[in-house]
Order: structure tokens, then sequence, then C-alpha cells
């Protein structure tokens, strides 16, 4: 069944932004980190968790319509991610969570930022002026 978009194109974008967002606090959060990390920096590991679930549910919240403006990434997949992180949050794979920042944050990004260059931000509402 297509995902109806409810809100509006420009609500779309707001999430593809949410997105970028998230994805860029992931690499901020890895820079200069190893995955050994992980085991010993509680800190780390939640707050990539924590950024990954983000990613999860504004790629939840996109239409098909908004889905269709970014190429190449594997929706279905980031929705899925986050539901692991969420609902089954006791049996993280660590790896996994890693190789997603080093390896498909990454290319979320290049995707995103690829389809919004050319996707205008909404103009802001007429405040009026007497």
């Amino acid at each position: 069944m297509p995902r109806e978009n409810k809100r509006g194109p420009d609500d779309d974008r707001i999430r593809l932004q949410h997105m970028l967002e998230a994805a860029r606090d992931v690499q901020s959060f890895i820079q200069g980190k190893q995955f050994e990390d992980l085991e010993h920096d509680a800190m780390l590991l939640r707050a990539l968790m924590h950024a990954v679930q983000e990613i999860g549910e504004a790629a939840a919240n996109t239409s098909d319509e908004g889905r269709n403006r970014v190429t190449g990434l594997p929706w279905g997949q980031i929705v899925a991610m986050r539901n692991v992180l969420v609902h089954v949050y006791w049996g993280i794979d660590r790896k996994r969570l890693w190789a997603t920042a080093i390896g498909d944050v990454p290319v979320l990004i290049a995707a995103i930022e690829a389809a919004v260059v050319n996707w205008p931000l909404p103009e802001p509402p007429d405040q009026g002026t007497s």
C-alpha cells in the first residue's frame, strides 16, 4: 500500500532534513572513535542508538513521494533498524550499529544532500504588514 503524504511535500523535506541532521550527528559522535569504544563508552552507544532511531523515525514518516526524491536508500531497512533499536534494545548488534555508522550513514548523507539541494525550503507564511 502506498504511503500517503497527508502533510504535504514541505513536511517530507523537513523529515529529510531531520534525517540529515541526525546522520551528521552520527558522524560527529564517531569521529576519532573505534568499534571497541562501544564496549566501554555507554554514552557513545546510546548516542548512536538514538541518532539512528531518529533517522528511522523520520524515514517512517516520509511519504512515497518524498522517498522517491531520494535515490538509492533502502527505506525499509532504515525503518527496520529503528524498530529493532526501539523494540529489541536489549539485543542490539553493536557490530551492525557500527557498520551502519561508518558505512551506511555517509551514503545516506550524500543521497539526501543530492535530493534536497534543488528542493527549495517553503516560504515563510505571510505575516501581513499593516
